[in-house]
């Protein structure tokens, strides 16, 4: 696409005691318990399940020396989870402690920022690294693993040429002249600069098709889920334009929704895509009520009837994203007296039917939605879960890799709470937000979120994430809360950073729980291992160790093995 003058801009932006018990190692602290290292080898609880254990090994390379640690324990060198991925690919089968459920039979792919140097140049922030995805593959209770580069076009061009040559969420490419500095804004506004790194999410639609995603629309790429290869760009086949879109897409089997912000006139599209097709439909358009641009929309919830539209205080500002050096929230400003709202949007007609002022707040993550009823069963409101960060825009900056790679034992992780939206459906102008559960009952971190996805838009009692251990500079536990009974219960490694808790259910499960939960650890000592829980239980079954540690990995999905 051609550059444009600035009056054409619009048309493209548009759119602690411890117990011993039953083999399990437990640490009460701040009034929750946490299982250490908790590895039990048993079998579920189903008298129709069997399992196996694997005792294939596959040569692989060593695992790298441990860091050096001060004597309270804290790591002085980078903590592998903030460490460049070794290599660019590496694919074998992983040996097995414990016993991995014969039902289990399937691929968990977890997508993420893997590589965050070009020769000496280190990145700034952990969301500019280059794509890494990273395969489990279950099958007959054996694990097979793996890891590939995105060859995204930035990829490709910073590998070739060694050097930044696409805007990432920080980083820059570095103009040569004064020049080509005005070349590259131009490009900037056509979309051309702009990032297609994938290094987000990744979904399979309801077609079978694998997409990695990040905010930029033209960093949707396709690829294999059982070689990991690249296979080339998905293509929006609309014109609906615009450059950016939600990271998090809600996608079913029947259908992919999304929101398209808006940047000149600020608001939001909603849009719809059908399985198998490539374009997506209007449902409906939602005009921000505050600021003068749309607040980030990295992800949304839905119900069964309606798509929930964030409107967040942090919002999207285009002068941000023409600096060459990053500001303090990077392409985002905080306009706390813009005020925070939430939009109901119908599915069926796209009209808004509710509009609402909320608290103020900051939310990376949407856990669920669902609606609420009265004794009549008429709707009356929508209750939406994130992982909220207490309006406190700090969480960005904390997120840069010098402070990540620079814990020495202080507990700067700003504090998170499960935030409960509540949107009155009465014509009310504004709704509640406030804390689930007591955020100690998770140490006061709370993201990197999933759900039972059969509970998806419906009242549900369970959601898994990844919480905290204080003092701590990033969440480093994996969290299962209960709604109902409003507790959690806490897994922990000494140490260790997990990633983002996938559940799988047992295929007939009648109960919500009924099912694993999957995460990759990075451990302290370099290295770093696969990991399964128990759903109900939440305590480990099995780990399989990786040749090497991998680094940290942000989002994941589960692709089920044909029948």
């Amino acid at each position: 696409m051609a550059s444009l003058p600035f009056s054409h801009i619009g048309q493209f932006l548009s759119p602690s005691s411890i117990m011993v018990s039953d083999g399990r190692c437990e640490y009460k602290r701040e009034g929750f318990t946490f299982a250490k290292k908790s590895f039990l080898a048993r079998k579920f609880d189903h008298s129709q399940d069997s399992v196996i254990t694997n005792a294939v090994t596959h040569e692989a390379p060593t695992i790298g020396s441990s860091p050096e640690k001060e004597p309270g324990g804290c790591c002085l060198m980078n903590h592998v989870a903030w460490t460049s991925v070794r290599q660019e690919r590496w694919e074998g089968e992983l040996v097995v402690e414990g016993e991995i459920p014969l039902w289990l039979n399937g691929t968990y792919l977890r997508n993420g920022p893997g590589l965050w140097n070009l020769g000496n140049y280190n990145f700034r922030h952990l969301f500019d690294g280059y794509a890494t995805l990273v395969k489990l593959h279950f099958e007959n209770g054996r694990l097979m693993a793996g890891h590939r580069q995105i060859e995204s076009e930035a990829y490709k061009a910073a590998k070739k040429n060694q050097k930044i040559c696409y805007r990432e969420f920080s980083e820059t490419p570095r103009p040569d002249n004064f020049l080509a500095y005005i070349g590259d804004l131009a490009s900037l506004f056509s979309g051309v600069s702009l990032t297609d790194n994938p290094n987000t999410g990744v979904v399979k639609l309801g077609d079978g098709r694998v997409v990695c995603l990040t905010e930029t629309q033209k960093g949707s790429i396709l690829v294999d889920p059982v070689t990991l290869d690249t296979l080339g760009k998905f293509d929006y086949s609309d014109s609906l334009g615009g450059l950016i879109h939600s990271a998090h897409p809600i996608v079913t089997g029947t259908e992919f929704l999304t929101l398209l912000p808006d940047l000149v006139n600020p608001g939001y599209l909603v849009v719809r895509m059908d399985p198998g097709s490539n374009e997506r439909k209007v449902i409906g358009r939602v005009d921000c009520r505050g600021g003068p641009a749309p607040g980030w929309v990295h992800s949304f919830p839905v119900t069964e009837h309606y798509v929930v539209v964030p409107e967040m205080p942090l919002r999207y500002c285009a002068q941000n994203l023409l600096r060459a050096e990053p500001t303090p929230l990077y392409k985002f400003e905080w306009h706390p007296d813009s005020k925070g709202f939430v939009h109901i949007v119908c599915k069926a007609s796209g009209k808004t039917v509710a509009s609402v002022e909320v608290p103020l707040y900051i939310t990376f993550h949407f856990i669920n939605a669902y609606e609420e009823t009265d004794e009549d069963g008429r709707i009356t409101a929508v209750i939406a879960d994130c992982c909220e960060h207490n309006a406190d825009t700090t969480i960005l900056e904390k997120l840069r890799l010098q402070n990540l790679r620079s814990f020495m034992g202080v507990n700067v992780l700003p504090d998170a709470r499960v935030g409960r939206f509540t949107i009155p459906l009465d014509g009310s102008p504004f709704g509640k937000l406030e804390a689930a559960l007591d955020p100690n009952e998770h140490g006061r971190g709370m993201d990197m979120c999933s759900i039972n996805p059969s509970y998806l838009g419906k009242k549900y009692r369970y959601a898994y994430a990844c919480g905290a251990q204080r003092p701590c500079n990033f969440p480093n536990t994996l969290t299962k809360i209960d709604f109902f009974e409003k507790k959690a219960q806490n897994w922990y490694d000494e140490g260790s950073i997990p990633s983002e808790p996938l559940f799988v259910a047992r295929p007939g499960a009648t109960e919500e729980d009924d099912g694993v939960v999957i995460s990759m650890i990075s451990e302290l000592n370099g290295g770093g291992y696969a990991l399964l829980l128990d759903g109900t239980t939440f305590e480990e079954i099995a780990r399989a160790k990786f040749p090497y540690g991998l680094p940290y990995g942000l989002h994941g999905c589960w692709v089920p093995k044909k029948k």
